[in-house]
Protein backbone atom coordinates (compact mmCIF):
# COMPACT_ATOMS: atom_id res chain seq x y z
CA UNK A 1 0.00 0.00 0.00
CA UNK A 2 1.25 3.36 -0.80
CA UNK A 3 1.58 6.01 1.63
CA UNK A 4 -1.38 7.45 3.07
CA UNK A 5 -0.83 10.96 4.45
CA UNK A 6 -4.65 11.53 5.40
CA UNK A 7 -7.60 9.39 6.55
CA UNK A 8 -11.29 10.35 6.90
CA UNK A 9 -13.44 7.62 8.61
CA UNK A 10 -16.84 7.08 9.08
CA UNK A 11 -18.58 5.96 12.32
CA UNK A 12 -21.38 4.23 13.32
CA UNK A 13 -22.32 1.64 16.29
CA UNK A 14 -20.83 -1.47 14.43
CA UNK A 15 -19.00 -0.33 11.04
CA UNK A 16 -16.41 1.85 10.04
CA UNK A 17 -15.76 3.56 6.70
CA UNK A 18 -12.47 4.19 5.79
CA UNK A 19 -11.29 7.26 2.93
CA UNK A 20 -7.42 7.50 2.39
CA UNK A 21 -5.61 9.63 0.24
CA UNK A 22 -1.47 9.60 -0.75
CA UNK A 23 0.80 12.78 -1.40
CA UNK A 24 -1.20 13.09 -5.07
CA UNK A 25 -4.70 12.84 -3.45
CA UNK A 26 -5.15 10.17 -4.85
CA UNK A 27 -7.49 7.42 -3.69
CA UNK A 28 -5.59 4.43 -2.18
CA UNK A 29 -7.55 3.30 0.90
CA UNK A 30 -11.12 2.33 0.45
CA UNK A 31 -12.08 -0.09 3.50
CA UNK A 32 -15.09 -1.13 5.95
CA UNK A 33 -14.20 -2.66 9.29
CA UNK A 34 -16.27 -3.76 12.26
CA UNK A 35 -15.51 -2.36 15.88
CA UNK A 36 -13.68 -5.30 16.67
CA UNK A 37 -11.17 -5.08 13.87
CA UNK A 38 -10.43 -1.24 14.23
CA UNK A 39 -8.06 -0.72 16.69
CA UNK A 40 -6.48 -3.33 15.45
CA UNK A 41 -6.48 -2.09 11.78
CA UNK A 42 -4.99 1.59 12.80
CA UNK A 43 -2.26 -0.12 15.23
CA UNK A 44 -0.10 -1.78 12.05
CA UNK A 45 -0.58 1.88 10.31
CA UNK A 46 2.40 4.28 10.75
CA UNK A 47 1.27 7.16 12.59
CA UNK A 48 -1.27 8.96 10.43
CA UNK A 49 -3.68 12.51 10.73
CA UNK A 50 -7.73 10.89 10.67
CA UNK A 51 -10.52 12.89 10.45
CA UNK A 52 -13.60 12.24 12.48
CA UNK A 53 -16.91 13.74 12.61
CA UNK A 54 -17.70 14.84 16.21
CA UNK A 55 -20.79 12.99 17.73
CA UNK A 56 -21.08 10.77 20.68
CA UNK A 57 -18.04 8.61 20.43
CA UNK A 58 -16.00 10.30 19.04
CA UNK A 59 -13.88 11.68 21.69
CA UNK A 60 -13.52 8.23 22.92
CA UNK A 61 -12.31 7.28 19.76
CA UNK A 62 -9.98 9.89 19.23
CA UNK A 63 -7.87 8.97 22.70
CA UNK A 64 -7.94 5.34 21.43
CA UNK A 65 -6.18 6.37 18.38
CA UNK A 66 -4.23 9.00 19.96
CA UNK A 67 -2.73 6.22 22.24
CA UNK A 68 -1.35 4.55 18.92
CA UNK A 69 0.30 7.26 17.43
CA UNK A 70 -2.23 8.98 15.43
CA UNK A 71 -3.31 12.63 15.17
CA UNK A 72 -7.15 12.75 15.06
CA UNK A 73 -8.86 15.82 13.97
CA UNK A 74 -12.65 16.10 14.89
CA UNK A 75 -14.98 18.36 12.17
CA UNK A 76 -18.43 19.22 13.24
CA UNK A 77 -21.45 17.75 11.42
CA UNK A 78 -21.96 21.19 9.35
CA UNK A 79 -18.78 21.67 8.36
CA UNK A 80 -18.02 18.50 6.68
CA UNK A 81 -21.64 18.51 4.63
CA UNK A 82 -20.87 20.99 2.16
CA UNK A 83 -18.47 17.96 0.58
CA UNK A 84 -20.42 15.31 0.42
CA UNK A 85 -21.01 14.34 -3.33
CA UNK A 86 -24.54 13.57 -4.44
CA UNK A 87 -26.10 10.07 -3.28
CA UNK A 88 -25.14 9.88 0.33
CA UNK A 89 -23.64 6.90 1.76
CA UNK A 90 -20.93 5.61 3.89
CA UNK A 91 -18.04 5.77 1.40
CA UNK A 92 -18.68 9.64 0.45
CA UNK A 93 -19.17 10.33 4.05
CA UNK A 94 -15.98 9.11 4.43
CA UNK A 95 -14.72 10.66 1.76
CA UNK A 96 -15.90 14.34 2.72
CA UNK A 97 -14.15 13.87 5.94
CA UNK A 98 -10.89 13.57 4.28
CA UNK A 99 -11.48 16.29 2.27
CA UNK A 100 -13.28 18.49 4.38
CA UNK A 101 -9.40 18.15 7.14
CA UNK A 102 -7.46 19.32 4.12
CA UNK A 103 -8.82 22.87 3.85
CA UNK A 104 -5.90 25.26 5.67
CA UNK A 105 -9.14 27.15 7.09
CA UNK A 106 -11.02 24.60 8.47
CA UNK A 107 -11.57 24.76 12.02
CA UNK A 108 -11.68 21.30 14.54
CA UNK A 109 -13.54 19.97 17.74
CA UNK A 110 -10.76 19.90 20.80
CA UNK A 111 -10.62 15.82 21.71
CA UNK A 112 -11.85 15.98 25.42
CA UNK A 113 -10.56 14.05 28.05
CA UNK A 114 -12.83 11.47 30.10
CA UNK A 115 -12.31 13.53 33.17
CA UNK A 116 -13.88 16.50 30.86
CA UNK A 117 -16.85 14.11 29.37
CA UNK A 118 -17.37 13.01 33.40
CA UNK A 119 -17.83 16.30 34.40
CA UNK A 120 -20.37 17.33 31.07
CA UNK A 121 -22.10 14.40 32.09
CA UNK A 122 -22.73 16.13 35.78
CA UNK A 123 -23.83 18.89 34.04
CA UNK A 124 -26.09 17.22 31.06
CA UNK A 125 -27.69 15.15 34.06
CA UNK A 126 -28.72 17.77 35.89
CA UNK A 127 -30.66 19.18 33.46
CA UNK A 128 -32.18 15.76 32.53
CA UNK A 129 -33.53 15.97 36.08
CA UNK A 130 -34.97 19.54 35.59
CA UNK A 131 -36.97 18.67 32.41
CA UNK A 132 -38.42 15.95 34.11
CA UNK A 133 -39.13 17.56 37.32
CA UNK A 134 -40.90 20.34 35.43
CA UNK A 135 -42.94 18.03 33.19
CA UNK A 136 -44.33 16.33 36.12
CA UNK A 137 -44.82 19.67 38.32
CA UNK A 138 -47.07 20.06 34.90
CA UNK A 139 -48.22 17.27 35.17
CA UNK A 140 -49.72 17.18 38.34
CA UNK A 141 -50.99 20.77 38.17
CA UNK A 142 -52.62 20.27 35.51
CA UNK A 143 -54.61 16.84 36.71
CA UNK A 144 -55.17 18.36 39.41
CA UNK A 145 -57.08 21.72 37.24
CA UNK A 146 -59.41 18.98 36.05
CA UNK A 147 -60.58 18.51 39.33
CA UNK A 148 -61.08 21.81 40.11
CA UNK A 149 -57.63 22.40 42.24
CA UNK A 150 -56.12 25.37 40.88
CA UNK A 151 -52.78 26.34 41.99
CA UNK A 152 -50.26 29.26 41.10
CA UNK A 153 -47.30 27.99 39.37
CA UNK A 154 -44.10 27.50 40.97
CA UNK A 155 -42.31 24.96 42.14
CA UNK A 156 -42.62 25.59 46.39
CA UNK A 157 -46.64 25.01 45.32
CA UNK A 158 -46.60 21.62 44.18
CA UNK A 159 -46.20 20.20 47.33
CA UNK A 160 -49.10 21.97 49.18
CA UNK A 161 -51.04 21.31 46.56
CA UNK A 162 -50.22 17.16 46.97
CA UNK A 163 -50.99 17.89 50.79
CA UNK A 164 -54.49 19.65 49.51
CA UNK A 165 -55.97 16.34 47.46
CA UNK A 166 -54.54 13.94 50.08
CA UNK A 167 -57.40 16.04 52.25
CA UNK A 168 -60.04 16.47 49.55
CA UNK A 169 -62.55 13.73 49.96
CA UNK A 170 -64.38 14.78 46.57
CA UNK A 171 -61.31 13.78 44.68
CA UNK A 172 -62.11 9.88 43.40
CA UNK A 173 -60.12 7.44 45.66
CA UNK A 174 -58.36 6.37 42.73
CA UNK A 175 -57.22 9.81 41.56
CA UNK A 176 -55.81 10.27 45.04
CA UNK A 177 -53.68 6.91 44.93
CA UNK A 178 -52.43 8.34 41.24
CA UNK A 179 -51.51 12.08 42.36
CA UNK A 180 -49.91 10.11 45.58
CA UNK A 181 -48.29 8.14 43.01
CA UNK A 182 -46.96 11.34 41.34
CA UNK A 183 -45.48 12.86 45.20
CA UNK A 184 -43.15 9.87 45.41
CA UNK A 185 -41.80 10.90 41.77
CA UNK A 186 -41.58 14.24 42.57
CA UNK A 187 -40.00 14.25 46.33
CA UNK A 188 -37.50 11.46 44.64
CA UNK A 189 -36.53 14.10 41.52
CA UNK A 190 -36.11 16.31 44.23
CA UNK A 191 -33.45 14.67 46.18
CA UNK A 192 -31.58 13.23 42.96
CA UNK A 193 -31.23 17.06 42.25
CA UNK A 194 -30.15 17.60 45.58
CA UNK A 195 -27.48 15.26 45.11
CA UNK A 196 -26.50 16.36 41.80
CA UNK A 197 -25.90 20.32 42.96
CA UNK A 198 -23.85 19.24 45.49
CA UNK A 199 -21.64 17.28 43.12
CA UNK A 200 -21.56 20.80 40.91
CA UNK A 201 -20.75 23.06 43.89
CA UNK A 202 -18.27 20.50 44.91
CA UNK A 203 -16.63 20.52 41.46
CA UNK A 204 -16.77 24.55 41.02
CA UNK A 205 -15.19 24.72 44.54
CA UNK A 206 -12.55 22.61 43.27
CA UNK A 207 -11.85 23.86 39.83
CA UNK A 208 -10.06 27.84 40.39
CA UNK A 209 -10.51 29.16 36.96
CA UNK A 210 -14.49 28.58 37.86
CA UNK A 211 -14.21 30.06 41.16
CA UNK A 212 -12.74 33.01 39.18
CA UNK A 213 -15.40 32.96 36.82
CA UNK A 214 -17.93 32.78 39.49
CA UNK A 215 -16.78 36.69 40.67
CA UNK A 216 -18.30 38.41 37.28
CA UNK A 217 -21.70 40.03 38.47
CA UNK A 218 -24.29 37.43 36.84
CA UNK A 219 -22.23 33.93 36.96
CA UNK A 220 -22.73 31.83 39.44
CA UNK A 221 -21.25 28.37 40.49
CA UNK A 222 -23.17 26.86 37.76
CA UNK A 223 -22.93 29.07 34.92
CA UNK A 224 -18.92 29.55 35.84
CA UNK A 225 -18.53 25.64 35.55
CA UNK A 226 -20.47 25.63 32.67
CA UNK A 227 -18.41 27.67 31.16
CA UNK A 228 -15.25 25.94 32.14
CA UNK A 229 -16.78 22.67 31.28
CA UNK A 230 -17.97 23.41 27.56
CA UNK A 231 -15.27 25.66 26.61
CA UNK A 232 -12.16 24.67 24.48
CA UNK A 233 -8.73 25.88 25.27
CA UNK A 234 -9.19 30.09 25.52
CA UNK A 235 -6.36 30.18 22.70
CA UNK A 236 -8.21 28.74 20.44
CA UNK A 237 -10.63 32.05 19.94
CA UNK A 238 -8.24 34.55 18.29
CA UNK A 239 -10.45 37.51 20.58
CA UNK A 240 -13.12 37.93 22.95
CA UNK A 241 -15.54 38.80 19.71
CA UNK A 242 -14.86 35.30 18.66
CA UNK A 243 -15.93 33.48 21.79
CA UNK A 244 -18.95 35.48 21.78
CA UNK A 245 -19.98 34.52 17.97
CA UNK A 246 -19.49 31.15 19.18
CA UNK A 247 -21.79 31.06 21.96
CA UNK A 248 -24.63 32.79 19.44
CA UNK A 249 -24.45 36.19 21.16
CA UNK A 250 -23.64 38.10 18.08
CA UNK A 251 -25.68 39.26 15.23
CA UNK A 252 -26.55 37.54 12.23
CA UNK A 253 -24.37 39.06 9.32
CA UNK A 254 -26.38 39.33 6.07
CA UNK A 255 -24.01 42.08 4.36
CA UNK A 256 -24.01 42.86 0.58
CA UNK A 257 -23.25 45.19 -2.00
CA UNK A 258 -21.64 46.96 0.42
CA UNK A 259 -24.77 47.21 2.71
CA UNK A 260 -24.64 46.04 6.47
CA UNK A 261 -27.21 44.24 7.81
CA UNK A 262 -27.18 42.47 10.82
CA UNK A 263 -30.36 40.74 12.23
CA UNK A 264 -30.74 38.96 15.79
CA UNK A 265 -28.42 36.99 17.94
CA UNK A 266 -27.26 33.83 15.47
CA UNK A 267 -28.04 31.30 18.41
CA UNK A 268 -25.72 29.34 16.75
CA UNK A 269 -23.21 28.11 20.26
CA UNK A 270 -24.43 25.69 23.02
CA UNK A 271 -27.74 26.43 23.97
CA UNK A 272 -27.17 25.55 27.61
CA UNK A 273 -24.34 27.92 28.13
CA UNK A 274 -26.26 31.02 26.66
CA UNK A 275 -29.11 29.87 28.41
CA UNK A 276 -27.28 30.62 31.26
CA UNK A 277 -25.55 33.59 30.59
CA UNK A 278 -28.41 35.62 29.74
CA UNK A 279 -30.53 34.17 32.59
CA UNK A 280 -27.27 35.83 35.03
CA UNK A 281 -27.66 39.24 32.81
CA UNK A 282 -31.64 38.96 33.44
CA UNK A 283 -30.71 39.02 37.19
CA UNK A 284 -28.28 41.84 37.07
CA UNK A 285 -31.10 43.71 35.09
CA UNK A 286 -33.56 43.13 37.55
CA UNK A 287 -31.43 44.48 40.38
CA UNK A 288 -30.91 47.43 38.84
CA UNK A 289 -34.06 48.71 38.20
CA UNK A 290 -34.67 47.94 41.74
CA UNK A 291 -31.95 49.88 42.72
CA UNK A 292 -30.15 47.83 44.27
CA UNK A 293 -26.28 47.27 43.94
CA UNK A 294 -23.91 49.47 42.00
CA UNK A 295 -24.84 49.30 37.92
CA UNK A 296 -21.80 50.41 35.63
CA UNK A 297 -22.35 53.69 33.41
CA UNK A 298 -22.56 51.07 29.97
CA UNK A 299 -25.54 49.33 31.76
CA UNK A 300 -27.29 52.77 32.73
CA UNK A 301 -27.47 54.11 29.62
CA UNK A 302 -27.67 50.71 28.01
CA UNK A 303 -31.16 50.52 29.52
CA UNK A 304 -32.25 54.13 29.01
CA UNK A 305 -32.27 53.54 25.20
CA UNK A 306 -32.98 49.71 25.02
CA UNK A 307 -35.58 47.51 26.43
CA UNK A 308 -34.55 44.99 29.02
CA UNK A 309 -34.60 41.88 27.08
CA UNK A 310 -32.59 43.26 24.74
CA UNK A 311 -30.10 45.12 27.06
CA UNK A 312 -29.96 41.24 28.51
CA UNK A 313 -28.62 39.85 25.40
CA UNK A 314 -25.72 42.68 25.46
CA UNK A 315 -25.18 42.13 29.08
CA UNK A 316 -24.39 38.55 28.45
CA UNK A 317 -22.47 38.91 25.57
CA UNK A 318 -20.12 41.40 27.55
CA UNK A 319 -20.50 38.78 30.30
CA UNK A 320 -18.92 36.19 27.92
CA UNK A 321 -15.85 38.37 26.94
CA UNK A 322 -14.82 38.97 30.23
CA UNK A 323 -15.34 35.39 30.97
CA UNK A 324 -12.65 34.26 27.86
CA UNK A 325 -10.20 37.26 29.06
CA UNK A 326 -10.33 35.24 32.94
CA UNK A 327 -9.89 32.46 31.73
CA UNK A 328 -6.93 33.14 29.14
CA UNK A 329 -5.06 35.56 31.58
CA UNK A 330 -5.43 33.58 34.82
CA UNK A 331 -6.92 36.97 36.37
CA UNK A 332 -9.21 37.77 39.40
CA UNK A 333 -12.30 40.14 37.89
CA UNK A 334 -12.10 43.79 38.47
CA UNK A 335 -15.49 44.85 39.14
CA UNK A 336 -13.85 48.68 39.45
CA UNK A 337 -13.32 48.78 35.89
CA UNK A 338 -16.77 48.34 35.08
CA UNK A 339 -17.89 51.34 37.38
CA UNK A 340 -15.29 53.62 35.76
CA UNK A 341 -16.09 52.34 32.10
CA UNK A 342 -17.70 54.99 29.82
CA UNK A 343 -21.43 54.97 29.24
CA UNK A 344 -20.21 54.63 25.50
CA UNK A 345 -17.79 51.74 25.44
CA UNK A 346 -18.57 48.67 23.64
Amino acid sequence: MEQIIRIGMDTSKHFFQLHGVDAAEKPVLRKKLRRKEMLAFFAKLPPTPIGIEACGAAHYLARELGKLGHVVKLLAPQHVKPYVKRNKNDGRDAEALCEAMSRPTMEFVPVKTAEQQAALMLMGLRQQLIARRTQLSNAIRGYAAEFGLISPRGLDKIEPLLLRIAQDDTVPTLARELFALQGQDYARLQNELKVIDAKLLAWHRADACSRRLAQIPGVGPIGASALVMKTPVPQTFASARAFAAWLGLTPKDHSTAGKLRLGTITRAGDELLRSLLVAGATAVIQQVRRGRGRASPWLLALLARKPPKLAAVALANKIARIAWKLMLTGENYDGARMLNASPHAA
